[in-house]
């Protein structure tokens, strides 16, 4: 039986991957979701979302990649980790993605950067114009992009007609990627809209919690986490959402462990005492256990 089960939950509330449907929108990720969704609609090319690790960047790309697939006239990629070793081979990934070598019967691998290029604009030029669909391409960890990555990027902003960019480009990265487009003027003044998501305040801790319990199917009248402990779990993890639900996860599971009924205060210090004992190293494990056998 899993854990949560024994808490009246149907699914588990703390899960560390990005499910949309456990994504708590906060003001920041509303607004920052609602501007992409307008820029993509108006095909004002290139936005990029700023954030520290666990902010909710992952996440918010994972409910935007929802939102158009609600959307058939929204033709889109998603790209979770943009390491390569060259733009041929960037290229190469982006054709075969979004199946352009079917459609024009290519080989990429036989085809120069050029080529490629070439096969990639006629491809815009054919969805976004005359079959008129909008052509996204979204990038987390877009961090990870080296410089040369990013003026490919910048080539690709460059296919446009008199009104509006064939290829809508967004951003998501850690705040390592802002000094790498501020060196590239030309990169940064396409930019049509940039947002800097911030880790939540104490009231959007709480509402964050108290979220996840009840689409997770909680359904008692008695609060689950009181509010001395949403205050214990907001000043050990700044309020950062992934650092929430990590402890949150530990939490509950100390919560059956000491056979109590609510988290309080003296809970939440227990756990967070025995991460930094882990993290300090200073938990001493037996060498061996023995064990009486019947």
């Amino acid at each position: 039986m899993a854990y949560y089960t024994l808490l009246g939950f149907e699914k588990e509330p703390f899960s560390t991957s990005p499910d949309p449907l456990f994504f708590y929108l906060t003001k920041e990720h509303d607004t920052s979701l609602t501007n992409i969704l307008i820029e993509l609609h108006l095909k004002r090319g290139l936005s990029v979302i700023f954030g520290d690790i666990g902010t909710g960047k992952t996440s918010l790309s994972r409910l935007l990649v929802q939102e158009l697939r609600k959307r058939s006239n929204m033709l889109f990629h998603i790209i979770l980790n943009p390491v390569y070793e060259n733009e041929r081979q960037f290229l190469t990934a982006l054709i075969r993605n979004y199946g352009i070598d079917v459609l024009f019967n290519i080989d990429p691998a036989q085809c120069d950067v050029l080529e490629l290029r070439d096969t990639f604009e006629k491809f815009l030029i054919q969805k976004a114009i005359e079959d008129k669909q909008t052509i996204v391409l979204i990038i987390d960890e877009a961090q990870k992009l080296d410089m040369s990555m990013l003026e490919t990027l910048r080539v690709l902003l460059n296919f446009e007609t008199n009104e509006h960019k064939l290829l809508q480009l967004v951003l998501l990265g850690q705040v390592e990627l802002y000094p790498k487009i501020v060196n590239m003027p030309n990169f940064m003044d396409r930019i049509s809209f940039k947002y800097t998501l911030n880790p939540l305040d104490v009231k959007e801790t709480r509402e964050l919690i108290n979220f996840r319990v009840k689409t997770a199917g909680y359904n008692s009248r008695m609060d689950l986490f009181l509010d001395e402990a949403v205050s214990e779990i907001y000043n050990y993890t700044r309020g950062y959402p992934r650092k929430i639900t990590k402890l949150c996860h530990q939490v509950l599971k100390e919560l059956i462990l000491q056979n109590k009924h609510a988290v309080d205060r003296i809970l939440v210090r227990d756990v967070i005492a025995k991460e930094e004992q882990y993290k300090l190293g200073s938990i001493e494990f037996p060498q061996s256990f023995n064990v009486n056998r019947t």
